[in-house]
């Protein structure tokens, strides 16, 4: 997933804290530091993981997390493909399958 705007990401965090009624003071101050720190936080107060796999039959979240890099993001050049993280694995499966 490509974030092409983390100042609105992050605000869009930190109104669903102060909106979140519930949250304790304590809680509401340490989420606050922590999606104005790291994209990904900022992210996981916005999608809960647990609402994307749900609903899909047979599927059962035990655990999920979320990490971010900053990265300078060029798809014009050569270096960037699409499938570069997927080279071996067609291979792989085929001696598998």
């Amino acid at each position: 997933m490509e974030v092409e705007d983390v100042e609105a990401l992050t605000g869009a965090a930190l109104r669903r804290i102060s909106g979140d009624a519930d949250m304790p003071a304590d809680e509401r101050v340490h989420a606050v530091s922590a999606v104005t720190e790291d994209t990904a936080e900022a992210l996981a107060y916005l999608i809960d993981p647990f609402d994307l796999v749900g609903e899909v039959p047979g599927v059962e979240l035990a655990q999920a997390s979320w990490s971010s890099e900053s990265i300078d993001y060029d798809p014009d050049s050569p270096e960037w493909g699409l499938d570069e993280d997927d080279e071996g694995e067609g291979e792989e499966e085929d001696r598998l399958g």
